[in-house]
């Protein structure tokens, strides 16, 4: 996921969407909520979710991060659904991918090269999965607040940036090292990823 922004504050009834429980998890975990004016809840537990890997300094462009400034990206998704992409290579219904953004710092404690995560949340965006969207999928950025956030229009550049580049889903799976075996075995791999790598998986 890019960074993105739109959060948004609202109603209170909510539309509540969960993607089946596996063995060993629990019902908070997999619930999927959006709200009657289509804001999507912020799933505070999502930091007890899957880890699927941290990226540092990303970006989509040539251009160089600002100087000094460094940033790690993290992403969390519901157990469920993690169990599920391992049988089948892609993600059920339901789906939530959570990005963390947090701070980067060095000449911390005893540490003298290398970078560390701080406490420092610089950003939260999550990626949906739902039938009802336009396309299956639709993004979300939420506010330092953590209110219900407004979906991202669809038109907005991580929508085609992801279903250009994306290799599973429209999800960055080519990121996630532990899953990209996963999709390459079972051929989830989109075609425009596998054009992209000039791969034949």
């Amino acid at each position: 996921m890019k960074p993105i922004c739109a959060p948004g504050l609202g109603a209170i009834a909510l539309v509540c969407l969960s993607v089946p429980v596996a063995a060993g998890t629990t019902a908070t975990e997999t619930a999927l909520q959006i709200r009657s004016d289509s804001k999507l809840v912020f799933p505070a537990d999502y930091r007890e979710w899957v880890y699927l890997s941290s990226g540092l300094d990303m970006s989509y462009t040539a251009d160089l991060p600002m100087a000094g400034q460094h940033m790690f990206n993290n992403v969390f998704v519901p157990r469920s659904a993690y169990e599920t992409f391992l049988k089948s290579g892609t993600w059920p219904d339901g789906t939530v991918l959570m990005l963390e953004t947090r701070g980067a710092a060095t000449n911390q404690s005893i540490l003298k090269h290398g970078q560390i995560q701080t406490d420092e949340v610089m950003g939260l965006e999550a990626h949906v999965k739902d039938s009802r969207f336009k396309d299956g999928w639709a993004f979300y950025a939420f506010d330092a607040d953590r209110k219900p956030a407004t979906e991202i229009p669809h038109d907005a550049a991580c929508y085609s940036c992801h279903q250009a580049h994306a290799a599973v889903d429209t999800t960055f799976v080519q990121f996630y090292p532990t899953l990209l075996p996963i999709a390459t075995s079972l051929h989830t791999l989109s075609p425009s990823y596998l054009a992209e790598t000039g791969s034949q998986k």
